[in-house]
């Protein structure tokens, strides 16, 4: 994740460069159920509103609480499908709490209203996040279901309500790109304290839709607005915590336009920053349990498991010896392609691996969705990777550790 609004604050207020002190310890983004009242056309889990069998029961998920409690880890975010659709998910949620610095809910929103908003705040999430991928009919059509952005809406302004923390997610494509504008100003209407743009990931039904990635010029159009969004934010205006995801590409273009605007020690600075944060951070300060119980490097790598939370406890699968995660926790990592000459790669960490991985079956290819040109990153241009509509079988990855 990058967090724009924070580094466009050096600029502002500079601050030392964070050291790192003893083993990373990852944010934990934990899929509790599959189920989910949408279908929406990204999901990386292919959730539907359908009972799946495997999903952990409540006294395992305690166990891993507390294992994850014990751990120490920074951050814990319950997501789904829709995790709101567990009968005993209040339950795991007070158990949750206080098991790490920051407790977090990924939602679509729809369920957050009347007792249901009541028992959300009563557990003191420190941040609820919804998505939105559009205004009215054109989120219903990206959430497939009819009055999806009526209810997401309606669960926004119930948790504003009643003093939570929240914040719109929302996912670039090329069939809705059009709306971030409109996105923007809805956050500042109603009074939305984050705004996290996802970039589109090559997983689940996101993989099979990749032919509505983004071209890169509207991801430029895009970082563009959220730039000049975030600049006003930290300089008087409305605020409002502005970050990116699975897209790292987004922290080299940001340095470029500092290096535009500012004088070189500041642009000094903010590098120093951004290469002490290091991009993509999949498999070393990110991790994922999915509903089954099977741990993998983020979210979006389900064809690649770790180990499973049922058999092992999550911190001894974590700190094991798995081999992708070795070459995942290396920097800099095995990149080849643009990725590999990449001038600015000690500040990417290499992109979004998944996407490489999907198109060509080697985790260390470029990544598709850099819109970097060779001249921004430092090297002579040659014919990338093409993003091609899914048609079919996919690739049988192939998992390369050299």
């Amino acid at each position: 994740m990058f967090r724009l609004s924070e580094y466009m604050r050096q600029l502002v207020e500079p601050t030392p460069v964070r050291q790192r002190h003893g083993p990373v310890k990852p944010v934990v983004i934990w899929n509790l159920t599959r189920r989910c009242n949408l279908r929406c056309r990204h999901c990386y889990t292919v959730s539907a509103n359908v009972d799946f069998p495997g999903e952990l029961s409540t006294e395992k998920a305690f166990e891993v609480l507390d294992d994850i409690g014990r751990m120490g880890v920074p951050g814990l975010i319950l997501s789904g499908g829709e995790p709101l659709s567990r009968d005993d998910f209040f339950d795991i949620a007070a158990h949750a709490r206080g098991k790490s610095r920051m407790l977090a809910l990924s939602t679509n929103g729809t369920g957050i209203f009347g007792e249901t908003a009541d028992r959300v705040a009563e557990i003191g999430f420190h941040y609820v996040g919804i998505s939105i991928d559009g205004i009215g009919a054109t989120n219903d059509w990206f959430r497939g279901v009819e009055g999806s952005f009526d209810d997401a809406l309606r669960g926004v302004r119930a948790c504003k309500a009643r003093g939570i923390k929240v914040g719109v997610r929302f996912t670039l494509t090329e069939g809705n790109h059009q709306c971030l504008p409109d996105i923007l100003r809805f956050c500042d209407d109603e009074g939305v304290d984050k705004f996290y743009l996802s970039h589109l990931v090559y997983a689940g039904r996101g993989d099979k839709n990749r032919g509505e990635d983004a071209r890169h010029t509207r991801s430029r159009r895009a970082m563009d607005l959220l730039i000049a969004r975030a600049w006003e934010g930290e300089t008087g205006g409305q605020m409002l915590d502005i970050v990116t995801g699975n897209n790292d590409a987004d922290a080299g273009y940001f340095l470029h336009w500092v290096r535009r605007n500012f004088d070189a020690r500041k642009a000094a600075h903010l590098r120093a920053h951004l290469a002490a944060w290091g991009g993509n951070s999949s498999g070393l300060g990110v991790a994922n349990i999915d509903f089954l119980g099977d741990v993998h490097p983020d979210t979006y790598w389900s064809d690649y498991t770790v180990g499973n939370v049922k058999e092992t406890p999550f911190s001894k699968i974590w700190t094991g010896d798995d081999p992708m995660l070795a070459v995942l926790r290396t920097r800099p990592r095995p990149l080849k392609g643009r990725c590999g000459a990449c001038k600015l790669k000690d500040i990417c960490g290499g992109n979004t691996r998944i996407r490489a991985l999907q198109l060509t079956g080697d985790p260390w290819a470029e990544d598709p969705a850099c819109y970097l040109s060779g001249d921004e990153i430092g090297v002579t241009e040659a014919p990338r990777l093409e993003t091609t509509p899914f048609r079919g079988k996919r690739h049988d990855p192939v998992h390369n550790f050299d």
